[in-house]
């Protein structure tokens, strides 16, 4: 995951069946941690603000990749020098890390975190379909099936949840799941000149330098904010950003945007159980009927043909 191995040598298409083995371990770590994410939010947001929040959680992300990058590069990082690549790790940057992040921190005062994983979660259709387009994934007829399985498992899940919903959580939960299909596509184009670490860690550094603007009302709230919630928000940057983002990245280089974005539809489906076990939410029959749908959905997209 942390080697320096450039995107011509390990795609889709010619990774080994060990490294393909390795990517789906890497999906599987990356949905719990950001199933955990939407947990995190709700429980955080009302002690800091959306741009607030996002900022301390990418800070911390950048920390912890900062010091990962130096471990595993000794200390001297191979930086792209490509212009193009440098301008697409910006734009994802700004697109996902930073952007996405903010949305969906506000979108969470607004809806509960069932919904918005459900909301949010329509992203991997429009990813599959972008992948098709300006990848040359394609986009075949066990693909859609898969992800309209999924998303019909998914919409049990937000109906059966308890929690509460408003036109403008809807909203932004959409606005949010657009900047997140935009920033998977630029970043899996940036991807291939670029380590996937590397690209992470810069983009983290990138999304904190445009969020510092936020910095005095992050003290400020800060001073006042429980333990409890600052401890929630380093989490997001320590395992949701710092290692789920990682692991993504690494998927991303070696299974197809289109197929690796629809097993993100298992989210919402761990969500719903984290709830459970951490917020004392007992999921609903319905809930429960939804999760199973949703994961026949995953294994259906998964089959999908190369």
């Amino acid at each position: 995951m942390t080697g320096q191995t450039h995107l011509h040598d390990v795609t889709p298409t010619s990774a080994s069946p060990a490294e393909r083995g390795r990517a789906t371990a890497a999906v599987l770590v990356t949905i719990v941690l950001w199933a955990s994410a939407f947990v995190a939010i709700r429980a955080v947001g009302h002690s800091l603000s959306p741009a607030p929040m996002a900022l301390l959680r990418l800070a911390v992300a950048a920390a912890a990749l900062s010091v990962l990058v130096g471990l595993t590069t000794r200390g001297a990082p191979r930086v792209p020098r490509s212009g193009r690549t440098l301008l697409l790790i910006a734009v994802y940057a700004v697109l996902w890390l930073a952007g996405y992040t903010v949305v969906l921190n506000a979108a969470e005062l607004h809806i509960d975190a069932g919904t918005a994983a459900l909301l949010v979660n329509t992203a991997p259709l429009l990813i599959a379909f972008g992948a098709g387009l300006f990848f040359g994934e394609g986009v075949s007829a066990v693909l859609v099936l898969g992800s309209l399985v999924a998303l019909g498992g998914l919409s049990l899940i937000a109906f059966g949840s308890p929690g509460h919903r408003d036109g403008l959580g809807v909203l932004l939960c959409l606005v949010a799941a657009v900047l997140y299909a935009a920033g998977v596509l630029v970043q899996k184009a940036a991807l291939r000149g670029v380590d996937g670490l590397i690209a992470i860690w810069l983009g983290c550094l990138v999304a904190t330098a445009v969020l510092l603007p936020w910095t005095p009302q992050l003290l400020d709230e800060l001073a006042a904010a429980p333990l409890s919630a600052i401890a929630g928000t380093v989490y997001l940057g320590l395992f949701p950003t710092a290692i789920g983002f990682t692991t993504y990245s690494y998927a991303l280089r070696r299974i197809e945007a289109g197929r690796l974005s629809t097993t993100t539809y298992a989210a919402p489906a761990v969500s719903v159980l984290l709830s459970w076990l951490l917020l004392g939410e007992a999921p609903t029959v319905q809930a429960l009927a939804g999760g199973a749908i949703c994961l026949l959905g995953v294994a259906i997209s998964r089959r999908a043909p190369r």
